[in-house]
């Protein structure tokens, strides 16, 4: 049995290498919330969550998430004994959503497990892949020169999936140019829901869908299952969720409606690890294709996606692009990295595969905290 006796907050902030506009906001730095959880024998366990700075991709921000971590989440695993990661988090249950806050401690608790039993949390999950086909997502640029030139470096780096943000007026004519001048790679949109349904929006994705895409992400507000079935049954090309999928319950009711025919899997969307592989479960029991998301994690986030995209149920290549795409500087060693645009899977080292660089972790410091179970 494991009882956890500390756990530790540590808000970073790490400057983007190129600033990254979606279509709600656009934004040069991030800050993610990593813990540390002790158990009283001493050993630890990483996790992080990637919560946005700000509520415009969900209902949650960094604000929020230390504040449910330090007064509810935290609180609630300390001093309780637990044999699994799954038997831990089941205790926070009383806590309703929140699912960015308890992803740290989901992931943390994976962490600590792993390491206790020697093994990789890839291991532990069920992973079978040894290295993890990336993707790599693209904001919006000032110009369709200026993205075409962001496009053709990641190409070059051997990314062999593009995936393009949207937005009413950001759409048809930069998409076409990038299929124009690259006609061989998989290329996929993304709209993080800025559309509403209105008949001007349903031409630009009868548009779209001759553009021969992956398939369009999230067109519309994340409750509007009816208008993503309606959609759907006009196209060919696929239509995948991400921000409506915050639990399997939800995946599950998406797909019988038809309202998608792929899903984005996220670890800090879906509230940690254990969420994540449930959907993934779901998605490989019914043939349906699947993908892990990203948050533009830090290192402690992109290994525990490494670890989760190494599952056999995912079919299409992921959001685990190297850190150097999106930070000059990370804070965990060895460093996350592609190559060929693929990401090796640690299943050789313990628990994440990665280890904190504490003055690094100092240097990014913007506040700390610390709870005992004996507060």
């Amino acid at each position: 049995m494991i009882t956890l006796d500390r756990i530790e907050m540590f808000l970073l902030g790490l400057p983007l290498v190129h600033e990254f506009e979606t279509s709600s906001h656009r934004k040069g730095h991030l800050e993610h919330i990593l813990v540390r959880v002790t158990d009283v024998d001493g050993a630890t366990g990483w996790g992080e969550s990637a919560c946005p700075t700000d509520p415009f991709f969900c209902n949650e921000n960094v604000e929020t998430c230390w504040l449910m971590l330090r007064d509810y989440l935290a609180p609630a695993l300390l001093g309780v004994s637990w044999e699994t990661p799954a038997d831990a988090v089941r205790g926070l249950g009383h806590v309703k959503g929140n699912n960015f806050a308890r992803a740290a401690l989901d992931i943390a608790c994976w962490d600590l497990c792993s390491r206790r039993q020697e093994i990789s949390v890839a291991a532990a999950l069920g992973g079978t892949a040894f290295s993890v086909q990336a993707g790599v997502s693209l904001g919006i640029e000032p110009t369709i020169d200026a993205l075409l030139e962001q496009v053709a470096l990641h190409v070059g780096q051997g990314y062999r999936r593009i995936k393009l943000k949207i937005k009413p007026g950001w759409d048809i004519e930069p998409t076409r140019r990038v299929r124009d001048e690259f006609p061989g790679v998989g290329l996929q949109v993304d709209a993080n829901g800025a559309y509403d349904g209105s008949l001007a929006d349903l031409a630009v994705f009868n548009k779209l869908d001759d553009l021969n895409l992956l398939m369009i992400e999230q067109p519309f507000e994340e409750t509007n299952l009816l208008a993503h079935s309606r959609l759907q049954r006009n196209l060919r090309t696929p239509i995948c969720l991400d921000e409506t999928i915050t639990t399997a319950s939800m995946a599950e009711t998406a797909l019988a409606m038809g309202a998608c025919r792929i899903i984005n899997v996220k670890v800090s969307r879906l509230g940690g690890l254990g969420p994540a592989r449930a959907v993934h479960d779901l998605c490989r029991s019914q043939g349906v294709p699947a993908w892990c998301g990203g948050m533009h994690e830090f290192g402690i986030g992109r290994a525990a996606n490494v670890a989760l995209a190494s599952l056999p149920g995912f079919t299409l290549p992921s959001d685990v692009s190297g850190s150097d795409k999106y930070f000059a500087e990370d804070v965990v060693q060895p460093p996350v990295l592609a190559a060929d645009g693929a990401v090796p899977v640690p299943f050789d080292r313990q628990g994440l595969g990665h280890e904190v660089i504490w003055s690094r972790l100092q240097d990014h410091l913007l506040r700390t905290a610390e709870l005992t179970a004996g507060q």
